[in-house]
């Protein structure tokens, strides 16, 4: 008898250590079983335990699809071609107006605030001979002007059918835009400023006309080059406007067969 009390009194730390590592334990599942439950409702942990590699997966996928679908962007040039207006632009208005193309003393004959018209007769080594409203020679980098006439050809992008067309006409002029279309092909143009452009097919015809439409799309009855064309006769305006080819699988041409 006496044996086994003090056999039970030695067991005593070992049951103390076993219950009290059991408490542990059971304290820590309960942490992390709470750790879980609060966060599976929070997307911010989700993306922060997925995989970084699957993540760059996908932003690479994402980039690829912008870059196949971004339309390529047409402007017209601003040098190299015949100026009829400018707008002055300068940074330290207002803009002297000289007696001959240089600066030195005593040759200003008038001064000009921005946004003032000037009529342009001639362009030499970076100034402006104007005609009105002050007739002598003006910087041309405190002005703002464009092309009075542009014919430009719409290339596209290998990976897009679709462009965007941005250009301003300062003054009078006329900016022709090319664009190659294939019989049966779908051409649609979608107004995004203020001026819609006429619409001229290959032989001449008149398909839409210049004006404040939204949208305009039709099937082209001919192969060839079709014009959009914008014209001014008085002070110009900026303009923009998409462009989209799709190809028409349901199309038959009219055109007679010959055996």
């Amino acid at each position: 008898m006496k044996n086994q009390i003090i056999a039970s009194i030695a067991a005593i730390p070992f049951v103390i250590a076993s219950t009290f590592a059991h408490t542990q334990v059971s304290q820590a599942g309960a942490l992390v079983d709470s750790f879980h439950f609060d966060g599976a409702d929070d997307p911010a942990t989700t993306v922060e335990l997925s995989p970084e590699k699957s993540s760059s997966s996908t932003s690479n996928s994402s980039d690829s699809v912008s870059q196949k679908s971004s339309p390529v962007v047409i402007t017209p040039p601003t040098s190299g071609c015949e100026i009829v207006m400018a707008i002055v632009d300068d940074p330290e208005a207002p803009l002297n107006v000289r007696r001959t193309p240089e600066v030195k003393e005593g040759n200003i004959v008038g001064k000009l605030n921005n946004n003032a018209f000037v009529s342009v007769r001639d362009e030499q080594s970076g100034w402006l001979q104007i005609s009105n409203p002050v007739t002598g020679w003006v910087a041309k980098n405190r002005t703002r002007s464009t092309c009075s006439k542009v014919d430009k050809t719409i290339t596209f992008s290998p990976e897009s059918d679709k462009a965007i067309v941005r250009g301003e006409i300062i003054g009078t002029g006329s900016h022709n835009y090319r664009v190659r279309m294939v019989q049966g092909q779908t051409l649609s143009i979608k107004n995004l400023g203020d001026v819609f452009p006429t619409i001229i097919s290959p032989d001449g015809k008149l398909m839409a006309v210049e004006g404040n439409e939204s949208e305009w799309t039709d099937i082209m009855p001919v192969s060839g080059v079709y014009t959009l064309q914008l014209d001014s006769n008085l002070r110009g305006y900026e303009y923009e406007f998409s462009v989209l080819i799709e190809e028409n699988e349901n199309f038959q041409s009219k055109s007679p067969i010959n055996f």
